[in-house]
């Protein structure tokens, strides 16, 4: 049986008559928080729970060991829970035999990738009344946003909407660095209750990570006006060149594949929702327009290009930031005439 995370999310108690559960989809944040929570209930319901893991391969390797965890009694407990990482089709037959004999003292929880609509374990959960098909989509800013305003109203925490919506930029869309954000917020605020924006940025990572990320971006999307408020920013401080090389090309190579598969697909939607790994669902319109943008010929050159940079960087350390710069400049230039 299909049930949205949300309703799981919300009323977790209601779902708990359920005892095996597949969680399936990007959204590893998401699926961990869910694992966390059946386990608390489970124990505040019957004061212990013995846990058991599995990797799929494990179970295939020697499926012996996971059929004596899940039919023995437990010696400690009168509930154990057994979580499977990793699962695909490749378990079907072990799985079904778990549902078919389904022991009341287990909770069975399956944490795989994203399954496609042909697959056999989604299939098995999905139109069985009696278990639970979880799909984990990646959080939304409406997500990002409800998670933090909750977890700041449990500590008296006081932000403005600007601050939540530096939180959530920070972020890159995962939930679990928006609870370590919230975390180094929590101590900070042991003494003063309301923090200000200034405050905000000089305890996050603001100019991390993120800000090179976005840096390569609008390079490759020819947005010369942001690209230009970025390297600002980013100019006067020590940088990375070989790190920042090394994003650029991680992104020119998920372009070229999946450039070589475009003429397999309908559409650029498709092609995007096929791509692994999975692309975040901030950056998809990112990757569309880059994808519009880039013809095959050209990404390779500059990916050829990107390798000679990069000895160049080190050859000349001295003035590598300029070479760098250069070079970065000259693809964005390139990007905006294609566009």
């Amino acid at each position: 049986m299909i049930v949205k995370s949300y309703h799981i999310e919300k009323n977790l108690n209601k779902f708990l008559k359920y005892n095996l559960f597949l969680l399936y989809g990007e959204n590893e944040g998401l699926k961990k928080d869910i694992k966390r929570n059946l386990q608390t209930e489970i124990k505040n319901k019957n004061g212990s729970l013995e846990t058991f893991s599995f990797y799929e391969s494990e179970i295939i390797a020697n499926d012996k060991n996971f059929y004596n965890s899940v039919y023995s009694d437990s010696l400690f407990s009168n509930k154990k829970i057994v979580i499977i990482k990793s699962a695909s089709d490749k378990i079907i037959s072990q799985l079904s035999d778990v549902v078919e004999k389904c022991p009341e003292n287990l909770f069975l929880v399956i944490f795989s990738e994203i399954l496609e609509k042909q697959s056999k374990l989604r299939n098995l959960f999905e139109t069985n009344n009696k278990i639970l098909c979880i799909p984990c989509y990646l959080d939304n800013e409406r997500s990002l946003e409800g998670i933090a305003k909750n977890a700041l109203r449990k500590e008296g925490i006081v932000l403005s909407q600007e601050c939540i919506n530096l939180l959530i930029e920070q972020s890159n869309g995962d939930r679990n660095n928006l609870k370590n954000e919230v975390e180094k917020i929590k101590y900070f605020a042991l003494n003063n209750k309301k923090i200000e924006i200034n405050e905000i940025r000089s305890l996050t990572n603001f100019s991390g990570d993120y800000k090179t990320d976005s840096l390569v971006n609008d390079c490759l999307c020819g947005d010369i006006l942001r690209y230009k408020k970025t390297l600002s920013e980013l100019y006067t401080n020590t940088i990375n060149q070989i790190f920042l090389l090394r994003i650029l090309s991680n992104k020119i190579q998920r372009l070229l594949s999946m450039k070589e598969k475009e003429n397999d697909y309908n559409n650029l939607d498709n092609l995007l929702s096929a791509n692994k790994p999975p692309i975040f669902w901030k950056e998809r319109p990112l990757v569309k327009k880059q994808l519009n943008i880039w013809g095959l010929d050209d990404l390779k050159k500059t990916n050829n290009e990107i390798s000679y940079i990069e000895t160049l960087c080190k050859k000349n350390p001295h003035i590598s930031k300029i070479i760098f710069f250069k070079f970065i400049s000259s693809i964005c230039k390139r990007a905006n005439s294609f566009s």
